[in-house]
């Protein structure tokens, strides 16, 4: 079901060690600190949001965001800002979903100013089949806002969705 599903836990797996690096690595870098605290509260509760129904990008994400897909395809890219982040990036896909994308999140580790999230997600796409990916985002935060953020997922099923999927009318 899920292509990448090994290759996105490595990377989990790869993020969560980077995140228990002995202290001598990397000064004050911990999950007790209160800026990690509040930033993983804030994601926390960002996606407690989405999760019931309400968009996360606009809160979630710094009007002057830059928010890298590594990898190949049409989506892959640096996207500068909300507005192009969401015309060129989740807006091919959302504009092919006939639901709202339901996350539902496994792990989500905070460490200063970063916090990363292991999450899968799913949706009916507007020909009624189902959509499924599983995602790491990790998070710069600035100001309680993610500044800059990188996606790692499954870009042949995003893109899948988007080539075999009618838009929804506007």
């Amino acid at each position: 079901m899920f292509r990448l599903a090994l290759p996105v836990r490595r990377l989990a797996l790869a993020a969560a060690v980077a995140l228990s690096v002995t202290p001598m690595l990397v000064s004050r870098a911990s999950s007790d600190t209160p800026v990690a605290k509040r930033n993983e509260t804030t994601v926390r509760e960002a996606f407690q949001r989405w999760a019931a129904g309400a968009s996360i990008f606009p809160t979630l994400l710094a009007p002057d965001v830059v928010w890298t897909i590594p990898g190949s395809g049409p989506v892959a890219g640096t996207y500068r800002g909300l507005t192009d982040f969401s015309e060129r990036a989740s807006g091919p896909l959302l504009s092919r979903l006939a639901t709202p994308i339901v996350p539902q999140v496994h792990h989500i580790w905070a460490i200063a100013d970063t916090v990363i999230v292991r999450f899968e997600a799913s949706a009916t796409t507007t020909a009624g089949h189902p959509y499924r990916n599983q995602y790491v985002w990790i998070l710069r935060m600035k100001d309680g806002v993610v500044a800059n953020g990188e996606a790692f997922l499954d870009l042949g099923a995003y893109q899948q969705v988007v080539d075999d999927n009618p838009r929804r009318p506007r």
